[in-house]
């Protein structure tokens, strides 16, 4: 299942020019899913459907695939029916998100609608709402989850219950997505909004570490920014994740050499198999390096998150490069080579026995 990544566009918030060049913005770098949501059509219904219906349009001449939230409260002003979405086929999206559903019969039914659209259900929470939908035969293809997100500070989901969620939808091979928020962005679909992530431990954090923590997890397929307008340094940071392989962010130390930089980007790593409590070894460039010189330089005492070597000084484990998992004394015959951002480490948790891992230069 390809993985994606989305934005959030608020036309009741904006207006159809900014969010067109929003959109295109995003689709230069690589974004693919677009959420937004109809909250109110009190007020001049005609205009606000007119704009919905344009800016989704020039979305889709990008190929992007629009979910559309809406609540009963809004089907029934708009006279809808949960048999009948011609209303959604014509306004131009690809599936609807129901916040607040059924009764599981009628999620079912929907998922059989002629028009193909995708039936996205709320993940975050924790009755039996799949079971019973599942229990009426739905159309599995066209069924998807998607977290909420959280504008108040300490609303968001704590991360085992996001973890318990997560989990039910992925036994059953449903595609998930959760939210990401920007620090750049001034507005969400509410009036309060003080950062607008899915899960509480985000809300202060980069955009592109939080990116990485959702796709690391293994139980999130799409990834999208919740809040409007992140900036074009967000955007690009989030287009270079690579979504299948956790990749660190690292800082280099001054004295590290050309043949050690070559190990860290160049050479794949994995995770050996038998597993230490204080190391994360990647062996197999001490194999290909093996009669190539590693002299002693930067042999400080070893911190959680630094990417060490070992010199000359270790013989047979001359040219192996590991990831400190623990504090550790050093003998003088390690070589700290670099730093994993400090706000990543706690990624290092992630990485099982045989799970790839790679590393990208970062500077402050």
């Amino acid at each position: 299942m390809e993985k994606k990544l989305g934005i959030s566009i608020y036309p009741n918030h904006s207006t159809v020019e900014h969010d067109k060049a929003y959109i295109k913005l995003a689709h230069q770098y690589g974004f693919s899913r677009i959420f937004t949501c109809l909250l109110s059509v009190e007020e001049n219904k005609e205009m606000i459907l007119a704009n919905f219906k344009e800016t989704i349009r020039f979305a889709k001449s990008l190929q992007m695939e629009v979910i559309c939230d809406i609540s009963p409260r809004i089907m029934d002003q708009l006279e809808i029916s949960y048999n009948d979405l011609t209303f959604f086929s014509e306004l131009g999206v690809d599936g609807i998100r129901l916040d607040l559903g059924y009764t599981g019969r009628e999620e079912a039914e929907m998922t059989f609608n002629p028009f193909q659209l995708n039936i996205e259900i709320n993940m975050s929470n924790a009755t039996n709402y799949l079971e019973n939908i599942l229990s009426y035969q739905p159309n599995k293809n066209r069924l998807i989850g998607c977290h909420n997100f959280y504008p108040h500070r300490y609303s968001g989901l704590s991360y085992p219950f996001f973890i318990e969620c997560s989990q039910k939808f992925k036994k059953y091979g449903l595609r998930t997505a959760a939210f990401v928020s920007s620090n750049a962005a001034t507005f969400g679909p509410w009036p309060i909004m003080e950062g607008l992530p899915t899960l509480e431990i985000h809300r202060n954090l980069p955009i592109d570490v939080q990116a990485k923590h959702l796709f690391a997890t293994g139980l999130i397929d799409d990834v999208i920014i919740s809040n409007a307008y992140a900036s074009d340094e967000e955007l690009r940071m989030l287009s270079l994740i690579n979504k299948e392989k956790i990749t660190f962010n690292i800082e280099i130390a001054e004295t590290t050499t050309e043949l050690e930089k070559k190990i860290i980007f160049d050479e794949p790593h994995f995770y050996r198999g038998d597993v230490s409590d204080y190391m994360i070894r990647s062996t197999q460039s001490r194999v290909k390096y093996r009669g190539q010189s590693f002299p002693p330089h930067n042999t400080r005492n070893i911190k959680r998150g630094d990417l060490i070597i070992e010199n000359d000084l270790y013989k047979q484990y001359t040219g192996e490069l590991q990831i400190a998992i623990k504090d550790m004394e050093n003998s003088g015959r390690t070589n700290v080579v670099g730093r994993i951002r400090e706000e990543e480490i706690f990624l290092l948790d992630y990485i099982k026995p045989w799970g790839k891992f790679a590393f990208s230069e970062w500077k402050r």
